[in-house]
């Protein structure tokens, strides 16, 4: 099997992370580059010391997929259509891949932020007591309830098998 050099790299995960380390070099004399993060479908991971995954990309698909929406349907649509808009096309986006990554609790709340942000730009308010109100009214979950739930419903699946 030969190796595609110009789409393969390097990462290195644990304790000696930062070290520096040799080429690796091909028969043909063809290197493999050291990188800091590496994009693996579609999920990005970092050169850490423990597997540590990005969400940066992932909080940019939503506000690109969000700002779309409210690009091509402005104002004028209820909310409750522009939420099921935003359900079923941004928050795949947001989440895509994030079950695989160990997320801490200021990534979780940098994912809730999100979609808080979202939520006071469709209601035009700043007051989070507002947004939480309106999320309940329209049955939206954040993304820390939803990757909860997927956890949960993951270990309940291994449990069974």
């Amino acid at each position: 099997m030969s190796i595609n050099f110009k789409k393969s790299c390097c990462l290195r995960v644990g304790k000696r992370c930062n070290a520096t380390c040799t080429n690796i070099t091909s028969l043909k004399g063809q290197h493999l580059p050291w990188v800091s993060e590496i994009k693996y479908l579609g999920v990005h991971v970092v050169r850490s010391k423990v597997f540590k995954c990005n969400i940066r990309d992932a909080k940019r698909s939503f506000y690109r997929s969000a700002n779309e929406i409210f690009g091509k349907i402005g104002r004028f649509a209820p909310e409750n259509v522009t939420l099921q808009l935003i359900q079923s096309k941004c928050m795949p986006a947001l989440l895509y891949g994030l079950d695989a990554c160990p997320l801490n609790k200021s990534d979780i709340t940098s994912l809730d932020f999100v979609v808080n942000q979202f939520f006071m730009k469709l209601f035009f308010t700043s007051d989070i007591n507002i947004v939480s109100e309106c999320q309940q009214m329209f049955n939206f979950r954040l993304p820390s309830e939803q990757l909860a739930q997927r956890k949960d419903r993951f270990i309940s699946r291994l449990h069974c098998v």
